[in-house]
């Protein structure tokens, strides 16, 4: 019995210097980081609630402005990167729906904001 206390004894001093390290001697230093550092699958993440937030209300230029953060690469390439990661991760298909019809909208050329010529 005295080798089991030992053995948690040792793995209790083990988790608390652990932790004292961690969060004391050298903590994480948190920057401000712009959206453009993110990984795929929270790039895909953030494309898809993009495309959620215009599927409700249609401003195609604030889902541009909001693309725009991630980067320098044109919506549409983002968009066709994230659906293929969507695809390859198993996303739900009315996910990928809505990502893709955020992607026809920014090809679609936006007649009501051409000037008409009488």
């Amino acid at each position: 019995m005295s080798r089991w206390i030992s053995f948690l004894i040792a793995i209790a001093i083990g988790a608390g210097l652990s932790l004292f390290y961690g969060w004391v001697l050298n903590p994480v230093d948190y920057v401000d980081t712009s959206l453009d550092t993110l990984r795929i699958d929270y790039k895909t993440d953030y494309i898809l609630m993009v495309a959620e937030s215009y599927s409700g209300d249609g401003d195609l230029q604030l889902a541009t402005r909001r693309m725009a953060s991630l980067g320098d690469d044109l919506p549409a390439e983002m968009i066709l990167e994230a659906i293929k990661f969507a695809e390859r991760a198993g996303y739900a298909d009315a996910d990928l729906q809505t990502l893709r019809m955020l992607q026809e909208a920014l090809q679609t050329p936006n007649l009501s904001q051409e000037t008409q010529v009488p």
